[in-house]
């Protein structure tokens, strides 16, 4: 069963920088999609940015385009979510995601992890 652990999330003040990982097991498809999205309450869970595992090749949100950056090391099935110039709309709970077939959107991947929390303050 595939499962998938987010970590590195915190706190930060407007204009500061994080990353995420997220490090994935019991995948046994050769390549796949792995992907962040992120949900506010209230709100629908939005895609950020995803990257194919087989190319390296990526795809973002234009809310994230030129600050977030998702990469990827396939050796150890994590993925990375580098987050600059932080505004305080960005605090949300950020979530990681796998999809094997990579046919639909960030948000409508398959497996999930538990998400963890970004809070920027101005």
């Amino acid at each position: 069963q595939v499962q998938l652990v987010e970590s590195g999330g915190g706190s930060v003040q407007a204009g500061g920088s994080l990353i995420l990982s997220c490090v994935a097991s019991g995948m046994r498809a050769r390549t796949y999609c792995m992907g962040w999205a992120r949900q506010i309450p209230g709100k629908e869970r939005e895609g950020l940015a995803r990257i194919y595992s087989g190319t390296g090749s990526t795809l973002y949100a234009d809310s994230v385009k030129g600050r977030f950056t998702i990469s990827q090391n396939n050796a150890k099935n994590e993925v990375y979510l580098a987050m600059n110039n932080l505004a305080p709309e960005d605090t949300a709970v950020y979530y990681c995601a796998l999809d094997p077939g990579c046919q639909t959107d960030v948000p409508g991947y398959a497996y999930w992890g538990p998400g963890t929390q970004v809070t920027v303050s101005s």
